[in-house]
């Protein structure tokens, strides 16, 4: 079987934030679900976008739609755990962008990979159902944390 393989940029993160593992993100085998590692990413890029005063509704002039996801699960993670989530954006083009994604948490003093994901996001207008040039102000953002 061919394994995921996510390369991630060199250059400084966009964002990071440190998100609790919930008792609802547990699943049958006791540990943290593959479907609440997606909405742990979510909620990173929405604190992510809330930071700069956007949502995925109004980005700075335009909307965001997820086109695609990719996740590799690395390690287990349990029910209290804080997930710090570090946000990369890479392929930035007129119209869309990756969000690459890095969640670890500490464990017995050490720093445990749980999973790596990417997110191709897509601007658009919500009104026309249409997808559109990325909002300027949002593009600097993503460019902006390039060596």
């Amino acid at each position: 079987m061919a394994r995921v393989k996510i390369k991630f940029p060199e250059q400084n993160p966009l964002y990071n934030c440190i998100i609790p593992v919930r008792i609802s993100d547990i699943n049958y085998g006791n540990h943290l679900g593959n479907d609440s590692v997606l909405s742990i990413m979510h909620e990173a890029r929405m604190q992510m976008l809330h930071s700069w005063g956007f949502t995925e509704l109004e980005a700075g002039g335009t909307g965001l739609i997820m086109a695609d996801v990719m996740i590799a699960f690395r390690n287990e993670a349990y029910y209290s755990e804080g997930i710090q989530v570090v946000i990369f954006a890479e392929e930035v083009t007129e119209k869309s962008f990756d969000l690459l994604y890095i969640l670890s948490t500490i464990r017995s003093g050490a720093v445990v990979k749980i999973a790596e994901g990417k997110t191709g996001m897509v601007a658009f207008d919500y009104r026309t159902k249409k997808i559109v040039p990325m909002a300027k102000d949002l593009k600097s953002r993503l460019q902006t944390m390039e060596i």
